[in-house]
């Protein structure tokens, strides 16, 4: 018995974003081999029933609703002709729909805003709901005309730190890695892995010790004087010379130990990279040029610095079992809103 193709789902509703996105998903199911469903909903079709008969016997909704799933296939074809597209009406709320359609799909495709929605948001209800919740990678189709079209020939995947393996043999991919990499294989290009790292400051690491050496050098400084007070002032000026070079001492420790912490976190991000993408690259299949770029800094600004020069961001999202409410975290929550590219959000177990 063969294995079940799955298509890639699109939302449309007639909207520039929809349009966008009718595309991306297009050329993405043309990739793979895979056909095309593309879904509108139309809550009309829930509370009012479809009305059958001729062209002049239907309400104005369904001949909307029909003509922007026919639109839609018309354009996905011509955009890559050899694709299969099959057409949804589904009578129900957008993101309800679309989680439905979600649940025995490869992959959703929504666009960054819909129709009626403000121009001014920087990501629609829709496309929010819908990367929160789904069950398999879902893509916003959002950025700068360049990126959205393909002009980057690089996809971009953010590797956290709680996907080390435990073990030392290379563990196999996670899921966002084997997404991207897929990716980038399939469209000939280079993956760029991005692990964004931390070293904590003078504050976090030195200043309880520094305050207790600190205490207990005055402490002694005080036991000195009351025993000899005599010797301290004949000696005035040398041991205030001693006292400055015992408080530059801990000083200097201190950034000798921050600098140490600095260059551990930076091997340990380049060991995390190299772990973690060791697995997938050695699946015998071509190879895919990867760039290891582990950034001092936070999540937030490395991955969106890094879209501007990419086709598509690759994030994970934790799927937390009985957990129904919105599962992003702030992050996938920054890049969905700010990426300059296309933003694939693949769920992790």
């Amino acid at each position: 018995m063969g294995t079940v193709e799955l298509p890639v789902v699109v939302g449309v509703d007639g909207s520039d974003a929809a349009s966008d996105a009718l595309d991306w998903a297009a050329e993405l199911a043309g990739r793979r081999g895979l056909p095309l469903r593309v879904v509108h909903a139309s809550l009309w079709e829930r509370y009012e029933g479809y009305v059958a008969g001729t062209a002049a016997d239907r309400p104005a909704e369904r001949l909307h609703s029909e003509a922007v799933l026919a639109t839609a296939a018309e354009r996905a074809g011509r955009r890559v002709p050899a694709l299969k597209v099959m057409t949804d009406l589904a009578a129900d709320d957008a993101v309800t729909a679309l989680l439905r359609a979600g649940q025995s799909a490869e992959a959703l495709v929504v666009g960054s805003r819909g129709r009626g929605e403000f121009a001014s948001l920087l990501l629609g209800s829709v496309g929010l709901g819908i990367a929160a919740r789904a069950q398999c990678p879902v893509v916003v189709v959002r950025g700068r005309p360049e990126n959205v079209h393909g002009g980057m020939n690089r996809v971009v995947v953010g590797i956290a730190e709680r996907e080390r393996p435990s073990e030392r043999e290379p563990a196999p991919p996670s899921a966002a890695v084997a997404f991207a990499l897929r990716e980038a294989r399939l469209r000939g290009g280079e993956l760029e892995a991005v692990h964004a790292w931390r070293c904590a400051g003078p504050e976090d690491h030195g200043a309880r010790e520094n305050h207790r050496a600190h205490e207990d050098h005055t402490a002694r400084e005080n036991h000195g004087a009351r025993e000899d007070h005599t010797a301290r002032e004949n000696h005035r000026a040398p041991q205030g010379h001693t006292a400055r070079e015992n408080h530059r001492a801990p000083q200097d420790h201190t950034a000798r130990e921050n600098h140490g912490a600095r260059e551990d976190h930076a091997r340990r991000a380049a060991e995390l990279l190299d772990e973690t993408l060791g697995g997938a690259t050695a699946a015998g299949l071509p190879p895919v040029p990867v760039a290891h770029r582990p950034v001092e800094g936070s999540a937030r600004k490395a991955l969106l610095d890094a879209s501007a020069h990419a086709d598509l961001l690759v994030v994970g999202a934790r799927r937390r079992q009985g957990h129904f409410g919105m599962q992003l975290g702030l992050v996938n929550h920054a890049v969905l809103h700010h990426a300059k590219c296309p933003v694939a959000v693949v769920p992790v177990s």
